[in-house]
């Protein structure tokens, strides 16, 4: 799991048909105790997420079994907004 930030959006009115009715969000991996940005990625939301959110982020295979769409586009997906991160850096 990736722990992010949502830091925007992403509407694309042309696109592959298993992507239709899904929200599209721009998120900023985070990496605790290190100054290094990193690059953005594109994720699905499927907790409701919106700008500003820390959430947790599954790729690959997961990302595609979160969505319960084995047969979709998808290589990341949101599955949690979070609440508080702990972490001795």
């Amino acid at each position: 799991m990736i722990i992010g930030k949502v830091i925007g959006n992403v509407w694309a009115t042309r696109k592959d048909t298993t992507l239709n009715g899904l929200k599209l969000l721009v998120v900023e991996a985070i990496e605790y105790g290190r100054s290094q940005k990193n690059e953005p990625f594109v994720a699905i939301d499927s907790v409701g997420a919106g700008i500003g959110d820390k959430v947790l982020v599954v790729t690959g295979s997961a990302a595609r079994k979160a969505l319960q769409r084995e047969d979709s586009a998808v290589d990341a997906t949101v599955v949690g907004i979070i609440d508080e991160v702990e972490a001795e850096v």
